[in-house]
């Protein structure tokens, strides 16, 4: 059997992975918040868990593995969005529209992690469809003395967590000097957190003990996670901003309510996603949502592909750059496969994937089977890693959008040089040629004409700039 190796943030070291069952091997990831498009940071993670998915069934087989990715669809913005749209003259109760806004927004990601290529997992639980197990939970820590009430508030008691802070290795009283804590008269610590708030009458709320109110965010993937997966299971993971607090609180919670299991064996945990070099945010004007790059016809495809060029655990920069070299390579390894079918999958290939994720290593050991001409075990490689080459229709239409760019450039520097053999002035020439050349354009001059071809490193969209 392959051995599997992945980097344990909770260890901080690359471990063997034995699962818990070999059965019925178990992992869970936190999902999004359904208020608004998925912005593509927010695809990275399910890009890798996508991949870890295929291999673990690879190895243990496809109906032994059971994945788990929630929607939390409780929150404060999806409130804000639905009572707007109350305010505009939308029909129905507050509660109608904070479900018809998480249906339609669910239902957008959904599509659009479809587009990447990404499997859908066994589960895909609605935080609002687990309150009472949410509920119970509390209850539970309440009674154990690591929870407490105050105000319709319930919070959890942190101090009662000796263990608290072993995932981000970092201390109580360094977590209070560096986090946003909110300070409330009611909180015995300041670190202590929300595990249930009042809501008002005008908004959603469920029956408790304490109030009419709802769950904080940590408790609902706690919840989720036990009644689908067991107080002890294999993998847990998200994105690194997730480790504190978020995954550190569901460890404090989870431990404690059941304090004989472990939670999550295994912690993964994927780098941040920045584009051209540069955090990605609103403000900085390079903020986009999946959703955003498939209307400008980046296919899902090519969105994937540029993912798995960079390990998981390291920051990930989205050029645009990157994705038109994307966009030829798969455009030529689809005509090399042609109507090939699909052979075994390489070892070196799986062993790359086994081998903490290393997808960059596997489309390295693709690139070989290319040179070799294996274009069977090409595809089944391109297969193993849920990255499919495009449609040729896909692709012909982008190639034929940068083929007209193309030739319209072509035209215009063909009628600067014949200027320019008037006015013996040939700067403009050389000016458009040093542009052209660091767009990734290969030039061909003659007497009949210009010829324009993409080149290496090839960019679209510095060739439309020139226009």
């Amino acid at each position: 059997m392959t051995e599997i190796k992945l980097h344990n943030t909770k260890t901080r070291k690359k471990e063997v992975f034995t699962p818990i069952d070999a059965k019925n091997v178990r992992m869970y990831l936190c999902g999004p918040t359904v208020y608004d498009r998925a912005h593509l940071g927010n695809a990275r993670p399910v890009v890798m868990f996508d991949v870890l998915n295929r291999l673990l069934r690879h190895v243990y087989g496809a109906d032994h593995v059971t994945y788990v990715r929630n929607f939390t669809d409780v929150d404060d913005k999806i409130n804000a969005t639905a009572m707007a749209r109350k305010e505009a003259g939308a029909e129905g109760t507050l509660e109608e529209l904070v479900r018809e806004r998480s249906d339609e927004t669910i239902a957008w990601y959904l599509e659009d992690m479809k587009a990447l290529g990404t499997d859908e997992p066994d589960h895909m639980p609605r935080a609002t469809e687990y309150i009472t197990q949410m509920v119970a939970m509390i209850e539970d820590l309440i009674s154990k003395g690591h929870a407490y009430e105050a105000e319709g508030h319930v919070l959890f008691a942190v101090e009662s967590y000796k263990e608290y802070g072993a995932l981000s290795g970092r201390s109580v009283d360094d977590m209070i000097a560096g986090a946003r804590v909110e300070v409330a008269p009611y909180k015995r610590n300041p670190m202590d957190f929300v595990l249930w708030k009042p809501s008002t009458d005008d908004l959603p709320g469920w029956e408790s003990l304490w109030s009419r109110g709802r769950p904080g965010w940590h408790i609902e993937c706690s919840a989720m996670a036990d009644e689908l997966l067991g107080a002890s299971f294999d993998i847990h993971g998200g994105g690194n901003d997730l480790q504190f607090p978020h995954h550190e609180n569901e460890i404090a919670q989870s431990c404690c309510a059941n304090p004989d299991a472990g939670f999550a064996n295994v912690w993964l945990h994927n780098e941040m996603l920045q584009v051209e070099g540069k955090k990605m945010s609103k403000s900085l004007g390079n903020f986009f949502t999946v959703r955003d790059l498939l209307d400008k016809g980046v296919t899902g495809h090519v969105i994937r592909f540029v993912f798995l060029q960079t390990h998981y655990r390291k920051p990930m920069d989205w050029t645009e750059e990157k994705a038109a070299q994307a966009l030829v390579e798969l455009d030529k390894w689809h005509k090399f496969i042609g109507e090939t079918e699909a052979g075994d999958v390489s070892e070196k290939v799986i062993e790359a994937v086994a081998n903490d994720l290393n997808t960059a290593g596997a489309i390295a050991e693709l690139r070989k089977l290319y040179t070799e001409g294996n274009a069977a075990g090409l595809l089944a490689g391109l297969n193993f890693l849920g990255q499919k080459t495009l449609d040729a229709d896909v692709i012909n239409q982008v190639l034929m959008s940068e083929r007209e760019t193309l030739d319209e450039l072509a035209q215009k520097l063909h009628e600067i040089r014949n200027a320019a053999m008037v006015s013996k002035d040939f700067a403009p020439v050389d000016a458009l040629k040093a542009a052209l050349t660091e767009a990734g354009v290969q030039i061909k001059m003659s007497k009949e004409g210009v010829e324009l071809e993409p080149g290496s490193g090839f960019d679209a969209a510095k060739c439309e700039i020139l226009i």
